[in-house]
């Protein structure tokens, strides 16, 4: 079992063995070079901070360096501590925090959870992206592993819910935060990944005030087979699928369909080792498809680069938030996540979600079931109604973003006046108060907040957050 609660830091003998190094991929810049000076979102504060005092690689750290101060939350595969790493390039004599979640070895073993740390550890070092956690360390030793990312001081969406007015957001900051979420969804589906646990639970807000998606042990890591063809597929038959030959000409998830929105390509991804639907003629759910032919002049394209026919026949997921397909067994891909988000924008809006029975049976049953109903308070705006209806749809084919992603999505008017290339510049609706460890263990200070810390609270930090 991970370190019993109170200790100060790990047992001595228990972690001599570790040895914290860290991944060594270099960060791109792509996720960060755009100004803020001409956004369109709304308010618009000053360039953002670094996402960490931490810098990007760690380096070699070693055991002494390591504080482990107290344990923040406890998962299925892990216990979550607040860490110090001493000697972080802050500058003489500063630490820097982060989240280390500890693993037991020998009890994921036992449990048959190695395949999930394996799958999050992956993930974590392959990601790059502003609303996602960046790894700086894994640790691994006869008995422990232990992954350290970053402390975010806010909490999770779940418990600030619980802190507003009537125990839900206003619409505006729905806005906001789903809006991140939706950008972050759309970044693990270019890179191969289906979420599959999206709630509020697992969203977490830093410093700054913007999110971060967390906690991937239950994500569908898919492998490219074949490589995707290096030239861009032109022919408005082949694109269309009118064509009496196969339809393999478009291969996912860098299927071309006619569409106007910005566009990504990775390069070697193609086919996927899951069950693939066969597509029927003009059923690509875009309104260019079908009989209708091409307009004359420039075709603007978009590349679906998400694994939209991926399948898996796993059970997976917090109840409330189970798509139908998944609870029915019929197997499921990447249209899961946004029947997770539309749940997840519901609970926002309203304080629960919409198919929660007396029991996990009752529940079940709802969501395969049970007609979408919508509380007559508060009240809530048409476009919300439309886009949670939208997201909600029993049929995972014609849920919203089935065929055409996040794009589809990102143009539903809900999110009107939303600037997608400027999100982590917008204002967030909240932003913590500052956080800092002082003293020994249990000596956590909150400037701001005043209060003090007792052995089984840490204020203005939920301690159920991980």
């Amino acid at each position: 079992m991970p370190p019993p609660d109170g200790d100060a830091s790990l047992a001595a003998d228990e972690l001599q063995s570790l040895s914290f190094g860290s991944s060594e991929r270099s960060r791109s810049a792509s996720t960060a070079t755009a100004s803020c000076s001409t956004s369109s979102s709304g308010p618009i504060g000053p360039h953002p901070p670094p996402r960490s005092a931490l810098a990007p690689r760690l380096g070699t750290v070693q055991l002494s360096d390591i504080r482990f101060v107290r344990r923040l939350g406890a998962g299925d595969i892990g216990s979550v501590y607040l860490a110090e790493v001493r000697g972080s390039k802050q500058g003489a004599g500063s630490a820097a925090l982060v989240a280390a979640k500890v693993m037991d070895r020998k009890e994921l073993q036992g449990r048959n959870k190695e395949g999930r740390a394996r799958t999050e550890r992956e993930i974590l070092e392959a990601v790059d992206h502003p609303f996602l956690p960046r790894l700086y360390g894994v640790a691994e030793g006869e008995r422990w592993s232990c992954l350290l990312t970053e402390f975010c001081p806010g909490g999770d969406l779940h418990v600030l819910r619980q802190r507003q007015p009537n125990r839900r957001f206003s619409e505006a900051a729905v806005r906001f935060y789903v809006a991140e979420v939706v950008a972050a969804l759309e970044y693990i589906h270019m890179m191969d990944i289906v979420y599959r646990d999206l709630k509020p639970e697992n969203v977490l807000v830093r410093g700054d005030g913007h999110i971060m998606l967390t906690d991937f042990d239950l994500s569908l890591k898919c492998d490219p087979t074949a490589p995707t063809p290096a030239h861009v597929i032109s022919d408005p038959v082949a694109l269309t699928g009118h064509s009496s030959g196969s339809s393999s000409s478009c291969i996912l998830p860098s299927c071309i369909v006619p569409s106007v929105s910005c566009f990504s390509l990775f390069p070697g991804r193609g086919r996927r080792r899951a069950r693939r639907r066969t597509k029927k003629n003009g059923s690509s759910g875009n309104s260019h498809s079908g009989n209708s032919s091409f307009p004359t002049g420039v075709l603007d394209l978009e590349f679906v680069a998400e694994p939209v026919e991926l399948r898996s026949m796993s059970f997976v997921g917090t109840h409330e938030y189970l798509a139908p397909e998944i609870v029915s067994g019929e197997g499921h891909g990447s249209s899961v996540d946004w029947w997770t988000l539309g749940i997840f924008i519901f609970e926002l809006l309203y304080g629960a979600t919409p198919f929660k029975g007396h029991d996990n049976e009752m529940t079940l049953a709802n969501i395969v079931a049970r007609a979408l109903e919508f509380p007559k308070e508060p009240s809530v705006s048409s476009a919300a109604k439309e886009l949670v209806t939208a997201l909600l749809a029993k049929d995972p084919t014609r849920r919203l973003g089935a065929t055409m992603g996040a794009g589809a999505i990102k143009r539903h008017p809900f999110f009107n006046g939303v600037n997608w290339a400027l999100l982590r510049c917008a204002a967030p609706p909240y932003v913590p108060p500052p956080f800092s460890v002082k003293g020994g263990p249990g000596k956590m200070n909150v400037p701001n907040d005043g209060e003090d810390m007792s052995d089984d609270s840490c204020p203005g930090t939920p301690v159920e957050y991980y």
